[in-house]
């Protein structure tokens, strides 16, 4: 394989983990917007749970019952978590770092757009 057909690879393995990169950029969005809306509520039901004077005079059931709003955002804020949002709002940048482990042992990186950076060699 020559120097030219070598540089044609690298170009369309670039173009394709900008493409893939890019196409992820949408759904991770929606991840990271859904989870800032839930830990919202989550934090504002909070406040108002804390705040409640009811909450310190009765059982802990009781006043999660009288707070239906804080109870359901925070079981809908932990079934997130157990369905991997935490991992679905960072799936560019996960992938960008593992092209960056494959790629370092060809003098190779990537930013997190997945564009190739070219390392020196190093001086034996």
């Amino acid at each position: 394989m020559n120097l030219l057909e070598q540089a044609e690879e690298l170009k369309a393995f670039e173009r394709r983990l900008t493409e893939y990169i890019h196409c992820l950029q949408p759904a991770t969005g929606h991840w990271r917007m859904l989870l800032l809306v839930v830990s919202v509520c989550t934090a504002t039901g909070a406040w108002n749970w804390l705040i409640d004077p009811e909450t310190q005079k009765v059982s802990f059931f009781t006043s999660l019952r009288n707070h239906p709003f804080f109870t359901i955002s925070c079981i809908t804020l932990i079934g997130l978590f157990f369905a991997g949002i935490h991992k679905r709002g960072v799936v560019p940048s996960i992938i960008a770092a593992q092209c960056q482990m494959i790629l370092a042992e060809y003098n190779m990186s990537c930013d997190d757009t997945g564009k190739l950076i070219l390392n020196p060699r190093p001086h034996v």
